[in-house]
């Protein structure tokens, strides 16, 4: 299978789940896109400057791509969502093994997203 096609694969389910998690609140949004614009760069200018002009999916991607910046809703809602699978987790009685790496690898999502910049000053 030729490599473009791989891209616009990875490029068409990126988009997929991403837009998916404009509607449902468990599926991130912007790491998605992120993915898309991508794998859309080496498959499809067409689709990639579609992706990257679009009035709802492409400040995101426009936010990373000159600032390395996460908007402080996304923040927010990353960092509320994975307090939530936490609680979730502990309620449905996971094993410690399970709660610490969850733990582990949680804290380093969050240290992650709380030091990039929230962009620039657009009224987001």
């Amino acid at each position: 299978m030729p490599t473009r096609v791989i891209w616009l694969t990875i490029g068409l389910l990126a988009l997929a789940c991403g837009v998916a998690g404009i509607v449902l609140p468990l599926v991130p949004t912007t790491p998605f896109l992120l993915v898309a614009a991508f794998a859309f760069a080496r498959s499809s200018p067409g689709l990639h400057d579609w992706l990257a002009s679009h009035p709802r999916l492409g400040p995101p991607i426009h936010d990373w791509n000159s600032h390395g910046a996460i908007s402080q809703r996304a923040k927010s809602t990353a960092l509320v969502l994975m307090a939530l699978t936490l609680a979730l987790s502990i309620s449905a009685g996971a094993s410690k093994t399970i709660l610490t790496v969850q733990i582990l690898v949680m804290a380093a999502v969050a240290a992650f997203i709380l030091t990039r910049p929230d962009g620039p000053d657009n009224g987001v």
